[in-house]
């Protein structure tokens, strides 16, 4: 029998606010759920429970109910002007939640500074009982496998991780043994979700299928048994598939109820 932990990644269901994620991961049968605090680019949908105590509440409120946990906040982008000092309300909300892990986006072209920020970011992380995960995003300045964890060894804090998502390990010219060479110690959860190989030939169309229309497991074409045959058995796994035109036409629960089920099905054989 697994011991994996399943979890629903918050662009799963975007529209929905985190009370509403919390109870929408209790539905759809997993133990833990995403919050997206900070948007992924300039005016996307986010919810700053940070800067609005009523929500925050009602949150904490949902996890007592359903004894669903938050597995992880977004999105924290590490550009040139990144300061982390100015990361404390996002991080005490996050010790608040009981969350585990912060994803982590590498904009800086500059490696040896985005390393020296991704470190103070783990450092101030932390206190707060908090691991801050690097994903590899293929039009990102952590473009592939390889650096992800060239920055995360560099920075040399126990909380930093590499974090894959099989979408861009799949599209960023990673190998199954890029994800092999990952210490243990630098992996907290991963990602799942399904597309087509080789993926979209430009960045417009990368973003696109990352941020709006992903497969679910099973649909596409990456070898998704083989990749989370490289990973422990027990990580947690989030659910991350967003389609924005599938997932309002069936509505979101029933989205995220097929989307975990393919998900078990692919990795577990299944049948749910």
């Amino acid at each position: 029998m697994t011991t994996r932990p399943y979890s629903l990644a918050q662009l799963t269901a975007l529209p929905y606010a985190p009370p509403q994620m919390v109870r929408l991961a209790a539905a759809s049968g997993c133990a833990a759920a995403g919050i997206r605090l900070l948007p992924a680019s300039p005016g996307g949908t986010h919810y700053p429970l940070m800067d609005d105590a009523p929500l925050r509440r009602e949150t904490l409120a949902a996890i007592r109910d359903t004894g669903v946990r938050v597995l992880d906040l977004e999105v924290l982008r590490i550009g040139a002007d990144f300061d982390p000092g100015a990361c404390a309300a996002f991080l005490a909300t996050g010790a608040e939640l009981g969350a585990k892990h912060i994803l982590v986006a590498g904009d800086d072209p500059d490696e040896a500074r985005l390393t020296a920020r991704f470190a103070a970011l783990c450092e101030a992380a932390a206190p707060c009982g908090l691991s801050a995960d690097l994903e590899f995003m293929p039009w990102t300045a952590v473009r592939d496998c390889a650096t992800a964890l060239r920055i995360a060894e560099a920075a040399a804090q126990p909380n930093g991780g590499v974090l894959v998502d099989a979408l861009h390990w799949s599209r960023s010219g990673s190998s199954l043994d890029d994800v092999s060479a990952i210490p243990r110690t630098r992996l907290h959860y991963a990602q799942i979700c399904d597309g087509a190989v080789p993926g979209p030939a430009t960045t417009e169309g990368l973003i696109f299928d990352a941020r709006c229309e992903r497969g679910l497991p099973g649909e596409g074409g990456i070898p998704l048994r083989a990749l989370f045959e490289r990973l422990p058995a027990d990580l947690p796994v989030s659910i991350e598939i967003p389609s924005d035109s599938r997932a309002p036409a069936m509505g979101y629960e029933a989205w995220a109820r097929l989307a975990v089920s393919a998900a078990r099905r692919v990795l577990e054989g299944a049948i749910v």
